[in-house]
């Protein structure tokens, strides 16, 4: 029950993200921005998403799980809710940016709760669970906004959605309270031994460049249906594809532990699968005949992207322990923020040169070169 009740704050924090994602068109005409111009508003959204992620991540470890997580949901709720009272472009960036400061605290909060509640084997299940419910909010936000904004408005879109964060915390201190807990055998290794570890920043490198293609589709899905197809009615159904790596991903890394490989090696392995799948759908995208085929190639790449992801946010478990788990988990974090930071421009200036064609062959090779990082730093 404790799992599952941080699995559905997943389900809520991508619900609240992936919203502005599904407003792309709505934004950009209001707005009177470029591609480039939208790439800044996701830039400015991640860059203090990785300062949120790391203030909080080190916040959960210190004040405890409830109540870093009830604090990084509550936050996060407030901002939802205010982008129901956006005058301009000035307090959409402020809400935007209060957003990704407190949502940068949802994924180490997760991560902190399946290395507390779970034991080694089962935390790639726990990942690929939480991806399940990562998947659900990325489906959920573009049907939602297909019918509130039909009724409501885009502004008042956001009210709902943000709602359900208060409803969250009270079911969190009740489902968690008295939860069996793994038992913690050693004292959390201190932050400076942590940093180190090359380990530690072979982990960080290979998640920035592993999920570049996630960060892709996470911001310019119905950017590039609308762009190329015309329609961005099919936005929901990526990220159902998403659904089915989670599982994949966890299950590859359950049956080769299984078999006696240590966890860490059945990980990388894993996400050498997954980079191998993502890569291969991410280039044939701009080769689909129809907004459907786009959409399903899409999906294989978000496919791909999960199978890689699950396994290594569940490194940091292994590696580093349940002690470290929120400043480990929020370090990964902050490492997929910093990229999309830094490539949201980039992403947006050349589809107003060139379309999405480069960008998806460019984004196509990354994550491979994450996981050469991941075996090249092996300790």
């Amino acid at each position: 029950m404790a799992v599952a009740i941080f699995v559905l704050s997943s389900t809520l924090n991508y619900l609240d993200r992936q919203l502005f994602a599904a407003l792309e068109p709505v934004i950009r005409k209001e707005f009177a921005l470029s591609y480039e111009g939208f790439g800044y508003l996701i830039t400015a959204y991640a860059l203090i998403y990785a300062v949120g992620a790391a203030v909080l991540g080190l916040t959960l470890d210190r004040i405890g799980l409830r109540g870093g997580s009830a604090l990084t949901v509550g936050l996060w709720s407030i901002a939802t809710v205010g982008m129901s009272w956006v005058g301009g472009l000035g307090s959409l960036v402020g809400f935007r940016m209060l957003l990704g400061f407190a949502q940068g605290g949802g994924i180490p909060a997760t991560g902190k709760a399946f290395g507390t509640f779970l034991p080694p084997e089962e935390r790639a299940f726990g990942t690929a669970s939480n991806q399940i419910g990562i998947s659900l909010g990325m489906i959920l936000a573009p049907l939602w906004i297909n019918w509130a904004t039909q009724y409501f408005g885009w502004r008042q879109a956001f009210l709902g959605p943000g709602l359900l964060g208060f409803l969250w915390i009270p079911l969190m201190w009740w489902a968690t309270k008295g939860a069996p807990e793994q038992a913690v055998t050693q004292a959390p290794a201190p932050v400076g031994d942590l940093l180190r570890r090359r380990a530690y920043w072979g982990v960080l490198l290979a998640n920035g460049l592993g999920m570049m293609a996630y960060a892709l589709w996470s911001s310019w899905t119905t950017a590039y249906l609308v762009k190329v197809w015309g329609s961005g009615e099919l936005a929901w159904l990526p990220p159902v594809f998403a659904v089915g790596g989670g599982v994949i991903g966890g299950t590859l890394a359950f049956r080769w532990m299984k078999g006696g490989l240590p966890a860490p090696d059945a990980r990388r392995r894993a996400a050498f699968v997954g980079a191998v799948v993502l890569g291969l759908a991410t280039v044939a995208v701009p080769a689909m005949p129809s907004a459907l085929w786009a959409a399903v190639a899409i999906g294989m790449s978000f496919l791909g992207s999960l199978i890689l992801s699950v396994n290594v946010y569940a490194l940091p478990l292994d590696l580093f322990g349940a002690g470290r788990a929120g400043f480990a988990v929020a370090s990964l974090t902050a490492a997929y923020a910093l990229m999309q930071a830094v490539t949201s421009p980039l992403v947006g200036r050349v589809v107003d040169q060139y379309g999405f064609g480069p960008v998806c062959w460019g984004t196509a090779v990354l994550p491979l070169l994450g996981v050469l990082v991941l075996y090249s730093t092996k300790e």
